[in-house]
């Protein structure tokens, strides 16, 4: 699903559009892949395709729940315990598990973005207060940054290139 950033729209809508359309090139990316090429390490740090989507789905809950005081419900993995464990996928998780809990995380982020305003503020991970706006650019920048790798990622793959909307 392509999602246009309106020409002429609010902020906070545009924002919100800006975040949707890239959310939506990381699934695109992923698609038509089998479980062993999602899995595959393609870097020397062993990055693969299905560990950032991961990744994302934990940044969604992390700056967009936690920041502003709302439940994450359960998360599969523990940063505290390995910081590195939101990009790992564990012989036990499915690619159907992890896109499930991007699209929890990519939900329940939506439901705080409906209900705040763009001024509204929240405590970030690192004690700084930042604004519901703030949190919009820096996921927009954050998922975008990670669709860029899944698109070489992806290329590494399967060869597939491309960008699914040229608006």
């Amino acid at each position: 699903m392509v999602t246009i950033v309106p020409f002429t729209g609010d902020e906070k809508e545009s924002l919100h559009a800006a975040l949707e359309r890239h959310r939506n090139v990381v699934l695109w990316k992923v698609q038509g892949l089998d479980d062993e090429q999602l899995r595959r390490p393609l870097t020397p740090s062993g990055t693969n395709l299905l560990g950032l989507v991961k990744h994302l789905g934990g940044a969604e809950l992390g700056w967009f729940r936690q920041t502003f005081g709302r439940e994450t419900g359960p998360l599969p993995f523990d940063v505290d315990a390995d910081d590195e464990s939101d990009l790992r996928i564990e012989p036990h998780e499915s690619t159907a598990d992890v896109l499930a809990f991007y699209a929890r995380a990519r939900a329940a982020a939506d439901e705080v973005i409906a209900e705040l305003d763009l001024e509204d503020t929240g405590t970030s991970w690192s004690g700084r207060t930042v604004s519901l706006r703030w949190v919009l650019i820096h996921m927009t920048t954050e998922t975008a940054r990670h669709a860029g790798h899944l698109d070489i990622l992806r290329e590494l793959t399967d060869g597939a290139t491309g960008d699914h909307d040229r608006n």
